[in-house]
């Protein structure tokens, strides 16, 4: 096994943490929405993050969903979500991990589709 697929393969687990801690934030109600988010936002960013390793494509340090969707996509890698679906959870990376409020620009749902979609393609890809 190649350091770049240990990597991936790593990134997968990581995105797996964060997935479970959404899903566990998600069940509580004293737990803000926005919390919650924080984690599927990580879960996904960090799914894109193993394909780009696994495919061996260089990538800058970001949080935004949509520059890594459309980096895939430059490279010939098709996510199963568009860039512009994933923007919606990038206020959760760093807006809202500093602002008290908590505003539902997404639904749970939506944000629960959109994670198992990202990672069943990563696992596709991947392992």
């Amino acid at each position: 096994m190649t350091l770049a697929i240990e990597e991936a393969r790593r990134y997968l687990q990581l995105a797996d943490d964060d997935a479970a801690a959404f899903r566990g934030l998600l069940k509580l109600p004293e737990v803000k929405f926005r919390l919650a988010c924080f984690h599927a936002q990580q879960s996904v960013e960090k799914l894109m993050k193993a394909v780009l390793i696994f495919h061996g494509i260089d990538y800058q340090r970001t949080h935004d969903l949509h520059t890594l969707a459309s980096l895939l996509l430059k490279h010939g890698v098709t996510p199963p979500c568009s860039p512009e679906e994933l923007t919606q959870l990038n206020p959760f990376a760093v807006t809202f991990r500093y602002d008290d409020t908590d505003i539902p620009l997404i639904q749970d749902a939506v944000v629960e589709k959109m994670v198992d979609t990202m990672r069943r393609w990563a696992g596709e890809v991947v392992e």
